[in-house]
């Protein structure tokens, strides 16, 4: 199921995909939530622009699932919204206000109309490439909200001081916090090395809990992240179950 959300400050209604798992309606359990990007792409194949990651099928074919709430991007504006620094190419960040919108608009409103365990523990954040870059600064921004964080292939090509920015904003705030990496083998270089210069940053100001997972034949692709979502998915719950 999925319902819109108006963002005023953005002047869009983005729709909000909600999958709850099985048995929902007849508990009167508690989930967890995880928060995802380019919703598009994560339920409807004739939604998506590259291809589906399939999220409902592989909850439906488990025991221990939670709340997903897949956020559509913002289409034109999407390299906008999923980065909070201003660039040459792309124009102004609107990454910070993207990610306020989430945490003071649709996660109350999520959690005022679903069972939904509230607390940083039990709230993740995920996404790939701009969507993993975004989902990152979730996580650095609002520790107290963002208790995990999934990171696939992520865009830090696009911020070339990111280090500066994670040693200056890392913590003790973040010190609860999880992050999982991902990157793929036949993705470039650059990428991987830039992911883990930066998740080495983050751990030793935080020393946070940090996971890198690479594939070997992995690419920048949604049929690889979709691959790798079940093993990122038992990771999230493994602590919660």
């Amino acid at each position: 199921m999925y319902t819109q959300l108006l963002i005023t400050e953005l002047h869009v209604k983005r729709r909000i995909w909600v999958y709850l798992p099985n048995g929902y309606d007849i508990s009167n359990k508690h989930y967890p939530v995880l928060y995802m990007q380019d919703g598009q792409n994560l339920f409807e194949a004739k939604t998506s622009y590259s291809g589906e990651w399939e999220i409902d099928e592989y909850l439906d074919s488990i025991d221990f699932s939670g709340i997903v709430i897949g956020i559509d991007n913002g289409g034109e504006k999407r390299m906008n919204e999923y980065n909070p620094n201003n660039t040459a190419s792309h124009g102004k960040g609107l990454g910070k206000e993207y990610l306020q919108r989430v945490v003071d608009i649709l996660k109350p409103y999520v959690d005022a109309h679903f069972r939904t365990f509230s607390d940083a523990k039990n709230t993740a954040i995920a996404g790939s490439s701009m969507g993993g870059l975004i989902s990152f600064y979730a996580g650095l921004y609002h520790p107290s909200v963002f208790g995990a964080v999934g990171v696939f292939s992520p865009s830090f090509w696009l911020v070339p001081n990111l280090e500066e920015q994670v040693s200056s904003l890392a913590g003790k705030p973040h010190q609860q916090q999880r992050y999982y990496f991902y990157g793929g083998g036949r993705e470039s270089a650059n990428l991987l090395s830039s992911m883990e210069s930066v998740g080495e940053v983050l751990k030793e100001k935080s020393a946070c809990d940090i996971t890198f997972r690479i594939a070997e034949k992995g690419t920048h692709s949604e049929s690889s992240w979709r691959k790798m979502f079940p093993g990122f998915y038992e990771w999230l719950m493994k602590p919660l179950g």
